[in-house]
């Protein structure tokens, strides 16, 4: 999969770096990482990450989520779409669908919309056509 030792190490850096949208921020647009994600702030648009998201209870997302786990203590506008554990805190508010593969509700979370649990053999891919963009030749423009 990895040409060399060093691309194995850039993609190892990648996917364990982590990303934090701060309480009084607001953004607009779709977010796509290999790494953890913190969502404290509003987001309009989709969130798509290989790893984590945990959305804190001032978090505020209007727009679809996908994520290999997912933590949720905030409120969530869309579908929702994890590979693996999906965590719904007391403070979750969740107005759409929930695809995972296991879920936990904590006493006190609500959610409103379908849910689809068992095996999900989903592949998350980033940027175009899964390929990581630190990946590509020096001189190739990233997407």
């Amino acid at each position: 999969m990895f040409a060399s030792k060093e691309d194995h190490k850039v993609a190892e850096e990648i996917s364990n770096s982590s990303n934090i949208i701060g309480k009084g921020t607001v953004l607009q647009g779709d977010i796509e990482t290999f790494g953890n994600i913190r969502i404290e702030g509003k987001i309009i648009g989709n969130v798509k990450t290989k790893s984590k998201i945990a959305l804190g209870q001032s978090s505020h997302v209007e727009g679809n989520i996908l994520a290999q786990n997912a933590e949720v203590a905030g409120e969530v506008k869309g579908k929702i779409e994890v590979t693996d554990i999906l965590i719904l805190k007391p403070t979750a508010v969740i107005h759409g669908d929930i695809i995972t593969n296991k879920i936990i509700v904590e006493s006190g979370a609500t959610f409103n919309g379908g849910c689809k649990m068992g095996t999900v053999n989903k592949e998350i891919k980033i940027g175009d056509n899964g390929q990581n963009p630190a990946l590509k030749p020096q001189g190739a423009k990233a997407v």
